[in-house]
């Protein structure tokens, strides 16, 4: 493992945070902290913490000793001072020599020593960071450290390797953690670092270069250690031939969704998929059933990613799908029988969680991370990652052993993370892929922005790469570069979107031209042009998305973009009201076609929106036509309003979620008698 300190560079972070009034021991923390977190071997989401002694005073100018340690919610990779909140470190210490003490209440009385009380809470973990007599402390729940604990002579092993280390026997995070810490350093006040079975390794100096520099050393001589041993510990099973990602996603991520009890609504799931040399020889091996399933890497792990994930059949079998809905229900069962034992030994009172897998381990492909959004997804494959690292190390040394049962229950459910489960609130359209063409500009884009507001993952294609990439950074989706009049383009950038998020629900097909001419004066090449924008290009779309909506088995909702030249035709606009005509026609297809599988087909037809189609320039013209102002102009409708593309927006957000509609249109126009459905 390479050290990533760069004294240039913390000098001038240091020099930066003093200008902005952070005192130098706080700086310097966030620095070193930073270049832990951000080193995955060493830390994932929330798997480590570190802090500083130091001195500060408070809002009324009184000095005190503190502690500034990890608060919960930040991430160490990319931590600022406000994630290191200060607590006074006297009373904190003390708590350590309690008989006993309650997590809830530890949480409590670590608020009440908040210096800042809008602070976030503190680290369960701070008593132990108070109790180390040096500076600086750093935790982290090193792979290599873990791989060589979790094994059933894991104590000999760290104590041959690292003779003057501390070994700490595994107990709970938190307060009893802490106690047993304080008895071990009664005893052995002279501890230079601690290695806690099964869970990971601290650090601790007085000079922080020093702290840093014996977590990478003592880390690497692990990594060392473990390099003397298999690297290809599994016997590769006989497996048929593979299959596409993009075919076997959909199927896995049908497979994982449920039918709730509010009106059999489906439960859907995002995914996130992963695959490496190391991967394929975890997942690919002959007893992939047994190591995979044996526990995961670190405890805290659990909170995350449940005991240990689901293995399938593999990837290229004719009975993939059957195969991998009965390992669902399997995996479910088990998972209930699991809870029920566990919940009875704790004492009852604990809630249930979902028995869905938040891996899945696909033999000849890779594996899956199984999550409410992207980032959740995401979150579970990297803890995935290194699973498979770990347990692939530990068993090329040995074999690979983790904790008990009950204590993976203990922390999985753990009081505090259950409160903080109780707390979550899942936004409308959670769990839920969209893709929306067009999606760089006008309509498309505020309809993209209003979808992922209401908690959709998003993809937006447009032909326009720079306008596409810009719009996705601004409001977090996905770009996808597609000429929408292709239907090989199609098929392709529809597959990333299946390799990226696992499926599709919701395709709100916007893309389109207002293509104008009279019918005798316009050439066919370019009557043809509007059709393949206005007319094929949605019918590519909905193609390639209803495929995958099939194979998840969950439903979808297609809707799209028509417009009033449909119910109330003008002159001059020839190809573009007969193409998207032949477009709302295309939209009842789908609808009586594909009903049955539970997806819903609607439009959206809007008039007088500015877009990119209807400029000021363009507004300015017709309204001089008419005689009016472009302001009367634009509220040329029932209710003497203007329609705004937020509008049009809500409408289309309001059919991608409609469950029981379908075949309908959506008028928005402020009232247009011409144009209303008859």
């Amino acid at each position: 493992m390479k050290s990533r300190w760069d004294q240039c560079e913390l000098d001038r972070v240091t020099a930066d945070y003093a200008k902005a009034g952070v005192s130098a021991d706080l700086a310097i923390r966030t620095y070193t902290t930073r270049i832990l977190g951000q080193e995955p071997l060493l830390v994932l989401h929330g798997g480590g913490n570190t802090s500083v002694k130091t001195t500060m005073t408070d809002a009324l100018g009184d000095e005190y000793e503190v502690l500034c340690v990890k608060g919960s919610g930040w991430d160490m990779g990319s931590i600022e001072p406000a994630g290191l909140p200060a607590v006074q470190l006297q009373p904190l210490a003390a708590l350590a020599r309690k008989e006993a003490l309650s997590d809830e209440d530890l949480v409590a009385a670590q608020r009440r020593m908040l210096l800042d009380p809008y602070a976030p809470n503190p680290s369960i973990e701070a008593v132990l960071h108070a109790i180390i007599p040096h500076k600086h402390v750093d935790h982290t729940h090193a792979n290599a450290i873990i791989s060589l604990t979790n094994q059933p002579d894991g104590e000999a092993i760290i104590r041959e390797l690292f003779p003057d280390t501390t070994i700490v026997p595994y107990v709970m995070p938190g307060f009893v953690l802490a106690q047993e810490v304080r008895r071990i350093l009664d005893e052995t006040p002279d501890a230079k670092h601690l290695i806690l079975i099964n869970h990971g390794i601290f650090t601790f100096n007085d000079d922080p270069r020093q702290s840093y520099d014996d977590m990478i050393a003592m880390c690497d001589a692990a990594e060392q250690r473990l390099a003397r041993g298999n690297p290809r510990p599994f016997k590769g099973a006989s497996l048929p031939g593979g299959a596409a990602l993009a075919e076997i996603a959909p199927i896995v991520r049908g497979a994982l969704a449920r039918e709730t009890e509010i009106e059999g609504r489906p439960d859907r799931w995002v995914l996130d998929f992963r695959t490496s040399g190391q991967i394929r020889h975890f997942v690919d091996g002959e007893n992939v059933g047994d190591y995979a399933m044996r526990g995961n890497a670190a405890p805290d792990h659990s909170i995350r990613i449940k005991r240990f994930g689901m293995v399938t059949s593999p990837a290229g079998c004719d009975d993939f799908a059957e195969n991998l809905k009965a390992a669902v229900a399997a995996f479910a069962d088990e998972y209930i029988a699991y809870y029920q034992r566990q919940n009875a030994r704790a004492g009852g009172g604990f809630k249930q969680l979902d028995p869905v897998p938040r891996i899945v381990y696909v033999p000849g492909l890779g594996l899956f991370g199984v999550g409410k959004t992207a980032k959740e997804a995401s979150i579970c494959a990297d803890i995935a990652e290194a699973t498979v690292d770990v347990i692939t190390k530990a068993e090329g040394i040995g074999r690979f052993v983790t904790l008990s049962e009950d204590d993976l229950f203990d922390i999985e459910y753990w009081s505090l993370e259950q409160a903080k489960l109780a707390k979550a609130v899942e936004k409308p359209l959670n769990r839920q892929v969209a893709i929306v063409t067009g999606g760089a500009s006008g309509l498309g884009r505020e309809t993209a922005a209003m979808l992922r507001k209401e908690g959709a993952e998003v993809a937006l294609f447009d032909i326009d790469s720079d306008a596409v990439a810009r719009v996705a950074e601004e409001i977090g989706a996905m770009p996808v570069v597609c000429d929408v009049t292709d239907p090989s383009a199609v098929d392709a950038a529809v597959a990333k979107v299946v390799e990226a998020f696992g499926g599709v629900d919701i395709l709100v097909s916007n893309a389109g031209a207002a293509f104008q001419g009279r019918m005798l004066e316009v050439d066919d090449a370019y009557f043809q042009k509007a059709f393949a924008l206005n007319y094929w290009s949605h019918h590519y779309m909905a193609r390639a998305c209803v495929t995958v909506m099939r194979a998840q088995g969950t439903g979808g909702a297609l809707v799209f973009n028509v417009t009033k030249q449909v119910l109330n035709p003008g002159p001059d606009f020839g190809p573009y009201g007969t193409s998207k005509s032949a477009l709302m026609a295309l939209v009842r297809q789908y609808a009586i076609e594909h009903g049955a599988d539970g997806i819903t087909a609607n439009a959206v037809n809007a008039d007088r929106i500015r877009t990119g189609l209807l400029t000021d320039a363009f507004v300015a013209e017709r309204a001089r036509a008419r005689g009016v102002s472009s302001d009367e102009y634009m509220r040329g409708n029932l209710i003497r309003r203007e329609v705004t593309g937020t509008d049009v927006a809500e409408a289309f957000l309001h059919l991608a979620k409609a469950r029981k509609t379908s075949g309908a249109i959506l008028t928005v126009d402020g009232g247009n008698v011409a144009a209303m459905v008859r």
